[in-house]
């Protein structure tokens, strides 16, 4: 989910999502974080989600899979992402919506959800506590919220998908916390194969700009095949806690809004 107000390349993410979506469904890591934060949201059947950037439809198909019963909905400002969930997730709801206005644009959804999720979608921001803040309007008090942002340096593919910076336990921490979540974790995960993964797409450089855009190439090749197999079974056994991966997950709460204290007072 790119900042609205940008005419940048690289927050033209109707086009990204165009250009993307056979690469991002076949990515290892993709896979590998759904299955994190699938574990940390601790579902049950009558659980409300929220998927903050739902971008084309993979972790929401991907909780429906595993958890049928759970209400879904989804909130994406790409129109095209929206357009790529609802063609392939036919048990969720997915709302093209500007989370960084301040404006409620689903009063009918505002308190609605106790899970929420923000996977890969902060590190594309100038104003992230905005969106967090505009997105917990429509979270219950106490709503537990799953975070995953990117650690360590940002590659070339990165900085052409927008990436403006990538974070730490501290920054994350500091940010969740300005926008009235009580962290319970902050984990820098995926030590060691997910750095070796990243480490691959950072030594590619600009040739993976070029490699993924023409997709069929990119994806379909013997060789690139055979490698995304390979990280698809180390990945396994990346470590899903400490501070030397290059995958930041984190797990919070949403506190009560003042007005709400000053209620039940």
């Amino acid at each position: 989910m790119p900042p609205a107000s940008s005419s940048d390349q690289r927050d033209d993410w109707d086009q990204h999502w165009t250009d993307y979506n056979d690469s991002a469904e076949a990515n290892p890591a993709q896979e590998w974080r759904r299955d994190v934060i699938l574990a940390l949201l601790d579902l049950k059947p009558s659980d409300k989600l929220l998927d903050i950037g739902s971008g084309q439809g993979d972790l929401a198909r991907d909780i429906l899979d595993a958890h049928p019963k759970v209400l879904v909905e989804g909130l994406e400002l790409s129109q095209s992402g929206v357009d790529h969930a609802k063609s392939k997730v036919g048990g969720a709801n997915f709302h093209q919506i500007n989370l960084l206005t301040h404006s409620p644009e689903l009063p009918a959804l505002k308190g609605w959800a106790n899970k929420l999720v923000c996977a890969e979608v902060l590190e594309h921001l100038d104003d992230p506590r905005t969106l967090l803040v505009n997105a917990l309007q429509y979270a219950e008090p106490g709503a537990r919220i799953v975070i995953t942002v990117p650690a360590g340096p940002r590659t070339a593919f990165d900085k052409h998908i927008g990436h403006r910076k990538h974070y730490n336990r501290t920054s994350l921490k500091d940010l969740m916390e300005s926008a009235g979540l009580t962290v319970e974790r902050c984990d820098a995960a995926g030590f060691p194969f997910f750095n070796l993964y990243r480490s691959v797409v950072f030594m590619r450089g600009k040739k993976l700009i070029a490699d993924v855009a023409g997709e069929t190439s990119a994806v379909s090749s013997g060789p690139t095949r055979l490698l995304l197999r390979v990280f698809h079974t180390l990945f396994r056994l990346n470590l899903r806690t400490g501070g030397l991966g290059w995958q930041m997950v984190a797990v919070g709460t949403v506190k009560p809004s003042p007005s709400a204290k000053q209620t039940a007072a």
